[in-house]
């Protein structure tokens, strides 16, 4: 059986930014860890950082992890 994380983070588009969706519900594009922490906290994460959007366990990273932003096509 695969382990569902809540939050997937999507691997970098072209111009290095990736979708973020919380369940169902997609929430935006990011294109760092402070827009990852925003997100988390407009789904009700109150003290989402960019440290805890790096560290969390709650969140999968496809495509590279929380360090990866660009696409590597430039």
């Amino acid at each position: 059986m695969a382990s569902v994380k809540p939050v997937v983070v999507y691997p970098p588009a072209a111009d290095g930014g990736r979708r973020v969706r919380v369940d169902d519900q997609f929430l935006g594009i990011a294109y760092g860890l402070l827009d990852v922490a925003e997100f988390l906290r407009r789904a009700g994460i109150e003290d989402a950082d960019a440290a805890y959007a790096a560290s969390s366990g709650l969140i999968e990273w496809r495509g590279g992890g929380p360090g990866t932003w660009d696409d590597g096509s430039g």
